[in-house]
């Protein structure tokens, strides 16, 4: 029977994902903190923090799941063409918190932002601690865009991006999946299905699924280099 669990502030194991809500699809528990334990603990059992600013920490684990295998997406013509003829670079893990300020600044027709200070800061100390990353993309020295996610062994959970410039989160995706596929990866978890996520190639997978393959590889071996600040290229 579907349920809906409260958490407290000590530490507990979270509800098993099947026991989540479908109306709104996906919604498991309310309450806890976002310490890193707690925040890492959730990625590692398919579940993730999402709440708007006045809500309690909500926990989630919809069905299905959006996810993108690293080296599956493929770029358009157009959009190789129109790469091409930038002069952007890119680059891993050297500006984390100017992006998650980006992605946390409001998108149009909306009034406020789900990634608060209080997430900001939860995934800075993540970051800290090598366990959250940042793509960005640069023009001229100048930040255009980026991603952030969670890395749980050969899985990347991605959170949140942002763009200032035409087909930035596309090129932000892009390099990501390469540079995952040049590091071990085996699976990227894109949370909610979405049209623009659907464009660049996601699929739908049933929760169980997700969680068979979450299972299969959250405990895999990266290059220990895959997360060193550093500039990346992308192939075109």
């Amino acid at each position: 029977m579907n349920s809906l669990s409260y958490l407290n502030h000590q530490f507990e194991q979270f509800p098993e994902p099947e026991l989540a809500l479908t109306d709104p699809n996906g919604l498991l528990a309310i309450g806890g903190d976002l310490q890193p334990a707690r925040l890492l603990h959730a990625y590692y059992e398919g579940i993730f923090p999402w709440f708007n600013l006045d809500d309690p920490i909500l926990w989630w684990s919809p069905d299905p799941r959006a996810v993108f295998v690293p080296g599956s997406m493929k770029a358009s013509r157009s959009l190789i063409k129109y790469l091409k003829k930038q002069t952007w670079t890119y680059s891993i893990n050297q500006a984390f918190e100017a992006v998650i300020k980006g992605c946390a600044q409001p998108r149009v027709a909306q009034d406020g932002t789900w990634i608060t200070t209080e997430i900001q800061q939860a995934y800075l100390t993540l970051h800290h601690q090598g366990k959250v990353h940042s793509v960005e993309i640069w023009d001229n020295g100048a930040l255009i865009g980026g991603l952030y996610g969670v890395a749980i062994g050969q899985v990347f959970c991605g959170e949140s991006m942002f763009h200032t410039q035409t087909n930035v989160s596309k090129a932000a995706m892009l390099m990501l999946h390469q540079h995952l596929l040049r590091n071990g990866f085996k699976l990227i978890d894109a949370q909610v299905m979405n049209p623009h996520l659907a464009s660049l190639g996601a699929t739908a997978l049933k929760r169980k699924d997700f969680i068979n393959l979450l299972k299969r590889f959250r405990d895999g071996d990266v290059s220990v280099n895959t997360w060193l600040p550093n500039e990346v290229y992308i192939e075109l």
